[in-house]
């Protein structure tokens, strides 16, 4: 492992020792990459974490992954080592190829339902991101961030569960949860300008982090 250090264009590929593990290649703030160490994490899979200067990439990891991006998991088992990018792929595929503590839901069409409500998650993202970039606040974006979060309030009123997988996160807790968590930065960041309305929000605002019940589960 890198031991929490990021690195950087000159660094040398990390010696790991050839245990067989998992090879995650990523970068300590990004969400997306924080999406698959929560599924690694939830489904108790080991793994090394290489984590990277993304604003100023080793020049080995195009070799490791074309595209350069993280996160990308390494196969180390696998015929090649092939690397896998993109959070959501990567996550799905841990998902079939550790069956035990399934995080995606078996019946397959509550699995596709699952899936589209991930990819609805995207306008938020993109909210989001402009709130974050720009110090003055887009309009549209603080619109467009509750629009897209009064989804998943309603759904998850619907579900009457704690969590959108049940008693327990699931898949689609996992893959927006990321920017719940970096959500309360907004505040910070806008002043008055934003906080999460309580009342429009409440069983959003209600949950346990998915964090903390990896925490409660590794007791």
């Amino acid at each position: 492992m890198s031991a929490g250090k990021h690195l950087s264009k000159g660094s040398t590929i990390p010696e790991l020792p050839d245990d067989g593990m998992l090879r995650l290649y990523s970068m300590r703030f990004c969400p997306y990459s924080h999406r698959v160490h929560l599924v690694l994490d939830a489904k108790k899979i080991p793994y090394h974490a290489i984590f990277i200067d993304v604003s100023d990439k080793p020049e080995w990891l195009t070799d490791l992954n074309p595209l350069g991006k993280v996160p990308a998991l390494q196969l180390v088992k696998e015929t090649g080592q092939p690397a896998l990018v993109e959070s959501l792929i990567i996550s799905e595929y841990l998902d079939e190829k550790y069956p035990e503590n399934r995080l995606f839901p078996k019946d397959p069409l509550r699995k596709a339902q699952d899936k589209i409500l991930i990819e609805r998650f995207n306008p938020v993202i993109g909210a989001m991101y402009k709130m974050f970039v720009s110090p003055e606040v887009v309009p549209g974006a603080i619109t467009n961030l509750s629009t897209g979060l009064d989804i998943f309030e309603d759904e998850l009123q619907k579900r009457g569960s704690a969590y959108f997988g049940g008693d327990k996160p699931g898949m689609l807790d996992y893959m927006i949860w990321p920017w719940c968590e970096r959500s309360e930065m907004l505040k910070c960041l806008l002043g008055n300008k934003y906080e999460m309305d309580k009342e429009r929000f409440n069983n959003l605002k209600s949950q346990q982090t998915p964090t903390y019940m990896l925490r409660k589960q590794k007791k």
